[in-house]
This record gives structure tokens, C-alpha cells and sequence, in this order.
């Protein structure tokens, strides 16, 4: 067992964001062997959420634990922060997926955004900079021919296969951002996914999808106008993250069900009403 001054130790360090002191207590934590990961399995299931959360982290890393137990956990935890979600969600099909790669990967494109980058800028010229490394440089696209295909909605596979559908090349372009401390947030329009900037005078906003093309206000509600929908101008707000990553769920629900894998579009769906349901009861009086 863990010494008291050791256990309160690791608590003040499993929310430090530092790479290299996170990289030290995944060493350490292998070298604690069982009595580390019991360690962290008592934090996951603690009353401090946000630590719960980075011990989930560890044990992710440390290839530990129940990816679909933890995504649960996650849910209830009404703690949600995108890179985190989008990870455990991969996991919970992908179980032996390197998040320490995924995060280099994004570390990679958001160092080449620096590179290129004179500032002070403007945040729509970050943008185009951002477009140019994502779009062109590292040929990240819609998949157009195989829009249904689940591996789409996977964070680790659209960093692999360099391609994904609006709501998760969304994701990959709000992480990188958030790298470069540009503040963009995820739009949830009816039947598509952007991203937006309003920080500007003038809110604007990019479809990664469309290899980051660059819309106002009015060009986003006649994209809808022209693919009949009738649109409201909150259709325009920041979504929140609860609802980035259930709307990913819901979107594996049809894409499973397409796919004839039944079991996962379950799967999928019970993540769908766990989101729902943790909501509502956080919504009442």
C-alpha cells in the first residue's frame, strides 16, 4: 500500500498539464505496478470528479481499467473537456489506442502553425495559417465517398487516416486551436458541424470540412437554406462540449446501424441516453 505522504503526493501532481510531469508518473506508476493502479482506480471512483478524470487519463495510458465503464464515468462526471472526451470515446472501440501519439500529432501541427505564424495576428489570419498546415500541408479532407463510415467519428483515426467527417475534423481543428491559444468554439448546426470565431468584430466561421472555408453569419444560415432547412439564428451559438460528444454518439448509432453492427450502435445509444439522462438531472430545480 501506498504511504499517506506519498498518496497525497501523486494527488497534487495528476492535474499538472505538463507533458514531462505527466510522462514521469506514467514511469512511476509502472514502477508502483498493482499498487499504483489500485491507486488510481480508488480516484476514479472518488468524489472529486476533475481528478477522477486525469486518473482515468493514467490508467488510459497505462492500458488498464474498462474504456466503456470510464466513458461512463466521464459522462456522469458532468466534467467535460473535449480532447479528454474525444479520447475515451475512441477507447471505447480502440482500446490500445496511443493517446501520447494522438496528442505529439496535434502537438506537431499546432508547432508548424507557430512556425509559420507573424504576430501579432489577427485571429482570422491564424485561421488561414491553420488551414494551410491542416487542408494542405497534412491533406486532412472530408470523406465524401465513405461519409457513414464509423472510423470517421474517431479522433485516433482521423489523426491516422487524415480524414473524417464535419463534427470530428471539427474536433481536430478546436484541439489544435486551443494549442495556439486561439479561441474558437464548436457551432452544432442542424445536418452540419463548424467551427467559430467571436472574438472578432465580426464572428465568423471556418467548415473544416470544406477544408476550412471561411463563412459569416448570413453565408451559414443560407448553407442551411439551401439544403432546406429552415434556420434560426441561435443555430449560431457555441454548442456546448456535453453535446459535441453526444452528438458524436449519435452519429455512431446511424453509422453502426448502417454498417449492420448492431451491437455497437447499442452500445452507442446507451451512451446517447446516459448523456440525456446525467443532463436532465443536472437541469432540475
Amino acid at each position: 500500500m501506498l504511504r499517506a505522504r506519498d498518496r497525497a503526493a501523486l494527488l497534487t501532481l495528476l492535474d499538472d498539464p505538463s507533458p514531462g510531469v505527466r510522462k514521469a508518473l506514467v514511469a512511476h506508476f509502472q514502477e508502483l505496478g498493482d499498487c499504483g493502479i489500485q491507486f488510481l482506480r480508488e480516484v476514479v471512483s472518488g468524489l472529486d470528479r476533475p481528478l477522477a478524470n486525469h486518473a482515468t487519463w493514467f490508467l488510459a495510458e497505462l492500458k488498464y481499467g474498462d474504456p466503456v465503464a470510464e466513458f461512463r464515468t466521464f459522462i456522469r462526471s458532468l466534467n467535460y473537456e473535449l480532447e479528454t472526451g474525444a479520447l475515451m470515446l475512441s477507447r471505447t472501440v480502440h482500446p490500445q489506442l496511443d493517446t501520447a501519439a494522438c496528442g505529439a500529432a496535434l502537438d506537431k501541427i499546432a508547432a508548424r502553425v507557430r512556425e509559420l505564424t507573424s504576430e501579432p495576428a489577427t485571429a482570422r489570419e491564424k485561421c488561414r495559417i491553420l488551414n494551410r498546415v491542416l487542408f494542405h500541408e497534412w491533406g486532412f479532407h472530408g470523406n465524401v465517398e465513405h461519409y457513414t463510415d464509423p472510423l470517421n467519428s474517431f479522433l485516433d483515426q482521423v489523426i491516422a487516416r487524415r480524414k473524417g467527417i464535419p463534427i470530428s475534423l471539427s474536433i481536430l481543428y478546436l484541439l489544435v486551436a486551443h494549442r495556439l491559444d486561439l479561441e474558437l468554439e464548436p457551432v452544432g448546426l442542424p445536418g452540419h458541424f463548424v467551427v467559430g470565431c467571436f472574438t472578432s468584430p465580426e464572428p465568423f466561421f471556418v467548415d473544416p470540412f470544406d477544408r476550412g472555408v471561411f463563412r459569416d453569419a448570413d453565408e451559414v444560415l443560407d448553407l442551411l437554406r439551401s439544403n432546406n432547412l429552415t434556420p434560426n439564428p441561435t443555430d449560431l451559438m457555441p454548442t456546448p462540449v456535453r453535446e459535441v460528444l453526444c452528438r458524436c454518439c449519435r452519429n455512431l448509432v446511424n453509422h453502426y446501424g448502417t454498417a449492420g453492427d448492431p451491437a455497437r450502435a447499442q452500445l452507442f445509444a446507451g451512451f446517447v441516453e446516459e448523456f440525456e439522462s446525467t443532463h436532465a438531472r443536472e437541469s432540475r430545480p
